[in-house]
């Protein structure tokens, strides 16, 4: 195939016309197949040497047009064009990241299924396919490397407060318990951080969405993802407060150690109760109150802490039931009254708090079943 692809590899016919003609292309309505119209637009969309390669690069992870130019060894318009041409084939989906757009395989839909159906088509073994992986390992190598120098210049500052609470297995195994063992449609994570929760639970998910607004946080937990192979998981910059999905998506959502930063955790616990879908979970993972000034200036805390009334009430309005609560004390004391961790703050260390919300079933609306959750670029 690489002769062919080589080959093929020529200008092709003026973009204007491929956009008319996906223009004009009839919608997909949930539960049909493709028409003949939009089979050939597909096809046209994968049918070229360097658009084909570009397609088997995007199903093993996310691109953007930098990292493309340098895997392909050609110039920003060609990819730009490329890609373009893909996007309007519906084979493949962009979402942007402050100034970057990245591009991945479109993973919903009968368009995705026949880009999916065509590059596991394709023999591994050919040379140029080959090439193409061996370049984006490097680049994903060197990314990885700018990333983890951000998590070294940072990470003296998250061990100091690691060291405050109990370890962080404790907290993770309570999570797990929280949230049970799935397996959920999507799992959404507000506040990604360095991916961890997507790490620790994608697996649990057939679709795993992480949002940040910190572009140096998301590149950080870009490359963790990719370096552990979990591809069901996928980053976004999102602000907390305004997330592009829509109303009761998720069966899952995840808010860990976040709302202390914020301004007005309320309404970034109305905004994540949003997503929740009808019997669905909302976990939030935060400090007990606690007195530990220093973190405000040390590393941006806004809120010291808070007690199971204050967050069970914000979910309660939220129109979320508060199923449990659980304190985790620094020395393994019994849970403290009222969600203040007494004894932990008065020798200068944190109480972490879980509170598990549900939407209730008697919520439950009909719900569209076209196997896609939009996301806004």
């Amino acid at each position: 195939m690489s002769d062919a692809l080589q080959e093929m590899d020529q200008p092709r016919e003026p973009e204007s016309g491929t956009a008319s003609r996906r223009k004009s292309t009839p919608e997909v309505t949930g539960g049909q197949g493709l028409s003949s119209a939009q089979v050939l637009a597909s096809l046209r969309g994968a049918g070229e040497a360097t658009r084909l390669r570009i397609l088997a690069l995007l199903a093993e992870t996310e691109h953007n047009v930098k990292d493309l130019t340098q895997i392909l060894i050609q110039s920003q318009p060609r990819i730009s064009r490329h890609l373009k041409l893909m996007a309007e084939a519906g084979i493949i989906t962009r979402f942007r990241e402050g100034s970057w757009v990245f591009f991945r395989i479109a993973d919903t839909g009968p368009e995705g299924a026949l880009a999916r159906a065509i590059v596991d088509s394709l023999d591994p073994s050919d040379l140029t396919l080959a090439r193409d992986r061996a370049r984006a390992e490097a680049v994903q190598k060197a990314r990885a490397e700018a990333a983890q120098d951000y998590f070294k210049a940072h990470a003296a500052e998250w061990d100091s407060i690691r060291a405050l609470h109990v370890a962080e297995s404790q907290v993770e195994a309570a999570m797990a318990e929280a949230l049970g063992d799935g397996p959920f449609e999507l799992l959404v994570d507000l506040g990604t951080g360095t991916g961890r929760i997507l790490e620790l639970f994608g697996p649990r998910a057939d679709k795993a969405l992480g949002f940040d607004l910190n572009h140096d946080m998301l590149a950080y937990a870009r490359a963790k993802l990719e370096r552990v192979g979990l591809t069901q998981a996928q980053l976004r910059h999102g602000d907390l407060y305004n997330i592009p999905l829509p109303d009761g998506t998720a069966d899952a959502v995840v808010v860990h150690q976040v709302l202390h930063f914020l301004d007005d955790p309320a309404t970034a616990v109305t905004e994540a109760a949003r997503l929740v879908a009808p019997g669905g979970r909302l976990l939030i993972v935060d400090f007990a109150p606690h007195e530990l000034e220093f973190l405000r200036e040390q590393s941006a805390h806004r809120r010291l802490g808070f007690g199971r009334g204050q967050l069970g009430r914000m979910m309660e309005s939220a129109g979320l039931k508060l199923l449990s609560f659980q304190d985790l004390n620094p020395h393994g004391d019994a849970p403290s009254k009222n969600g203040i961790a007494e004894q932990a703050s008065s020798e200068g260390k944190l109480t972490v708090s879980l509170w598990l919300g549900q939407k209730p079933d008697a919520l439950r609306k009909a719900r569209k079943r076209n196997g896609k959750v939009e996301v806004a670029a």
